[in-house]
């Protein structure tokens, strides 16, 4: 691996020095505590109450994290919010798809770079451990060097006759004209052409985070958050190691949730404001009285502040229904459930040192 896109794991760990204009101050003792308006590329941005919310949302939905690892009985948050509807970690690594993924998928079989990267990309391309276990079972360990078309299209063919699904609805898979009739046969081809062309060589020898991404946004139907998941799931593994501070995209969730957060003119400048979120993390849990520990010492990295930009949006429906964001949409449409396997112990990329209790 080379030199240029590694990093030490203090990077991620310790606290950066807050920016010049980070909006934040210290009060008085009988001063209420409020953000400041903050300036971002020479732009002046009032938070809404909503940016105060992302900070508590975050506090509480770590917590309630904690608990569930903790093997604690339910309820596992006092927030009504929390309790009734369903909200993703704030750590991406930590749901459930992520961590099948990194221990079952990225660091089980072969450590090649590109035997690595075609595990990740065909599990992610359906999302769905059932897919991935389903081609295990009838195909052994998926891998490059023995990739057979025909092999994989037929199980994938028999399993969508018999009415099974194939695709996880998390979020859009666009069907790549490459001239196969079904969805997953064209998938497969473009699995084909990416590795056979070249495409994920060149993806794995960018220099950066940016470069991967931009890469992969050339493939045929990859739009830019698709390429950027993608991104994200290859540098959990050993193929890729960038800083998860090097690069963003933000997401349409996240657009919403910074738009409710920073109202009309944060347009042109979301990037920037999840930078200023990572970078200022510590200041506004400490402006504002909370707990946060981050992910065993990891604090939140710009793909988490991203996440939780989605996630504020959803809960800011129901909290905030008057502020406005972009998509328009006004209901949570996932009610919570306990999930069978939210107690097992995590396991993260070994190359962050993070150490669970």
């Amino acid at each position: 691996m080379s030199a240029k896109n590694s990093f030490a794991v203090d990077e991620v760990t310790r606290p950066p020095r807050p920016p010049a204009e980070s909006g934040f101050r210290r009060p008085a003792a009988d001063e209420a505590i409020r953000p400041d308006p903050i300036t971002i590329l020479g732009r002046q941005v009032v938070p809404t109450e909503v940016f105060d919310t992302y900070w508590r949302f975050a506090a509480r939905r770590q917590l309630t994290y904690e608990a569930k690892v903790l093997g604690k009985n339910e309820p596992w948050s006092d927030d009504p919010i929390i309790q009734k509807f369903r909200f993703t970690n704030c750590y991406r690594v930590a749901d459930r798809v992520s961590q099948y993924l990194v221990k079952e998928v990225a660091y089980r079989g072969q450590q090649d770079p590109l035997e690595v990267a075609f595990r990740v990309l065909l599990f992610k391309i359906f999302n769905r451990v059932s897919t991935w276990e389903l081609l295990t079972s009838e195909l052994g360990t998926p891998a490059w060097e023995t990739f057979d078309f025909e092999a994989y299209n037929r199980v994938l063919s028999s399993a969508f006759a018999r009415s099974t699904r194939l695709y996880s609805a998390a979020y859009v898979m666009p069907n790549p004209a490459l001239g196969e009739s079904r969805k997953h046969s064209n998938h497969l081809r473009l699995l084909e052409y990416a590795f056979s062309a070249g495409v994920i060589d060149d993806a794995l020898r960018a220099g950066s985070m940016k470069e991967t991404y931009a890469v992969l946004r050339g493939l045929p139907s990859f739009g830019a958050f698709l390429a950027y998941q993608f991104t994200i799931d290859l540098n959990y593994s050993t193929a890729l190691n960038f800083s998860e501070m090097d690069f963003v995209v933000p997401g349409p969730g996240a657009l919403d949730g910074i738009r409710k957060c920073f109202g009309p003119d944060s347009a042109g400048i979301e990037v920037e404001i999840i930078q200023h979120m990572a970078e200022t993390q510590d200041l506004h849990f400490e402006r504002l009285g909370l707990s946060f520990n981050g992910l065993y010492g990891r604090r939140l990295q710009l793909v988490d502040c991203q996440n939780l930009f989605c996630e504020v949006d959803k809960y800011a429906r129901v909290a905030h229904p008057t502020i406005p964001g972009i998509s328009g949409r006004s209901r949570i449409k996932q009610r919570y459930s306990p999930s069978a396997d939210s107690q097992h112990k995590p396991f993260f990329p070994p190359k962050w040192g993070i150490a669970i209790p």
